[in-house]
């Protein structure tokens, strides 16, 4: 009896969350726009204000929807840490390989710097310089070089001008963040590690002379140096 009502209140709150997520599409709601509450969402579809309490904890760990203490539940702005947590999870339990990520990571990146090069503002790729520039000048403090590289790559996201691509980019960087010193100290030499900083320097300056084919090849070479340097370090 305990089984089946644990799976009739599953079932009330999977229906729960779907009833929300088409109350949103219906509604046309965008981010920032309330939510019925739950006293109000519990007498419109018949079910207990546990359930739906439930459903938009269940909604809000998937960063579709925000709660906030005495306040109504919100459409929430697209973020990638859904996304992030599921391949952090993918890593972690061996059912996705740091090669895959970084596959993945080079296909999506020649396309969105070729495009960063073509919709860039002025002031991005500024920044995409600044960050490039800023890895040389502090080539001898890693974690340095680790905060302008990550930054320098969420700014290609950024600048292409499509979401879903940004999206995707953040949801993988968490991988990014934990491989980097592994592969900078894989690197043989300074001078390899000096090739990765240049690497990043002419694909900034691609991306700022408006030259998709530049910075899509630079961006392959960059992978593929990272990649090498993965392999060498036994990060399958």
């Amino acid at each position: 009896m305990l089984a089946q009502a644990a799976e009739t209140q599953d079932t009330l709150v999977s229906r729960t969350v779907r009833s929300v997520t088409g109350l949103i599409r219906a509604g046309n709601l965008g981010p920032g726009d309330p939510l019925p509450s739950e006293t109000e969402l519990s007498r419109d579809l018949g079910v207990s204000r546990t359930v739906v309490r439930e459903a938009y904890r269940s909604l809000a760990t998937l960063h579709l929807i925000e709660l906030g203490n005495g306040r109504r539940a919100r459409v929430a702005h697209l973020d990638h840490h859904a996304m992030s947590l599921m391949i952090g999870h993918g890593v972690q339990t061996e059912q996705i390989s740091i090669q895959q990520v970084y596959d993945v990571r080079r296909t999506i990146e020649m396309r969105t710097v070729a495009l960063a090069a073509l919709r860039r503002s002025e002031a991005e790729a500024d920044e995409l310089v600044r960050h490039a520039r800023a890895m040389a000048v502090n080539f001898d403090d890693p974690p340095s070089v680790q905060a302008h590289d990550v930054a320098f790559h969420e700014t290609i996201a950024t600048a292409c001008r499509n979401p879903v691509f940004a999206l995707i980019t953040g949801a993988l960087t968490g991988v990014m963040r934990e491989t980097w010193a592994v592969g900078w100290q894989a690197r043989p030499n300074d001078a390899e590690r000096w090739l990765n900083v240049n690497c990043h320097n002419a694909i900034a300056d691609a991306v700022k002379a408006g030259d998709p084919k530049a910075a899509s090849a630079g961006i392959a070479e960059h992978y593929d140096h990272s990649t090498k340097a993965l392999v060498a370090a036994g990060i399958g």
